[in-house]
């Protein structure tokens, strides 16, 4: 079964643009879980323009599903984690000025710090995810860094699918395969929505998560919250 980790991080920008505490984001989570969900992500940057540290703080003890921390593993990053120790981290290397991540890691030429990074991470406990692009030799890579498991970034995937899904999805089965052959387990995330979720599943359908945020909450205002995560659980599911 793949599971469903939604991304509140949208939550805490709308809350975020007025201040205060509208939207409560520890109470979106928890209906979230309620609703279906499998698990929460949250990306918290520097800037702490969505996701706040506190947030992190907040959110661990009341989650009773997979709890994901997401980010560029730089020492502040690094403690908040180790301090919240979630089910799983996914080292993501964001730029300080990065609207959204964008790429995936170069696990050939940073695999002396992700090896160090993921080592720190294991001895708390902490299951590790490294984000790659779709390409077998960073997948390779992130496996002798440790990992635990990678998440492919779909945007390219994603933008591809309408003008043809089958050249859209190959590079990523091929980088699925390669995971698979080496002991890798698999999450996917980024721009995957309603509409080209379910053909993700049913050509990679050992992918153990998928994170989805910003298509799910711009659903939610159209669907409602409970209603969104049906349908993407739905989707998960044919």
């Amino acid at each position: 079964m793949t599971k469903l980790s939604v991304n509140i991080n949208k939550v805490a920008t709308i809350r975020n643009a007025r201040g205060g505490n509208n939207p409560n984001v520890l109470q979106v989570a928890l209906d979230c879980e309620r609703f279906g969900a499998q698990g929460i992500t949250v990306h918290p940057r520097p800037d702490e323009r969505h996701i706040r540290y506190q947030d992190v703080r907040d959110l661990r003890p009341k989650l009773t599903t997979e709890f994901n921390i997401e980010g560029n593993p730089i020492s502040e990053f690094i403690a908040l984690v180790l301090e919240n120790r979630p089910t799983q981290v996914t080292l993501v290397p964001d730029g300080h000025d990065q609207i959204t991540s964008n790429h995936g890691w170069d696990t050939k030429t940073h695999l002396n710090f992700l090896t160090d990074v993921t080592a720190r991470f294991h001895e708390a406990g902490i299951r590790v995810s490294i984000f790659v692009n779709a390409e077998e030799e960073m997948v390779d890579y992130a496996a002798r860094a440790g990992a635990d498991r990678v998440e492919l970034y779909t945007e390219p995937y994603a933008a591809g699918y309408e003008a043809d899904r089958e050249a859209a999805i190959a590079p990523f089965v091929r980088a699925a395969k390669a995971a698979h052959a080496l002991g890798l387990g698999l999450n996917a995330g980024h721009d995957l929505n309603l509409q080209n979720l379910a053909y993700y599943k049913e050509q990679i359908p050992w992918t153990d998560e998928v994170s989805i945020g910003h298509a799910l909450i711009c659903d939610a205002l159209y669907l409602g919250l409970e209603e969104t995560i049906r349908q993407y659980l739905a989707q998960l599911n044919k």
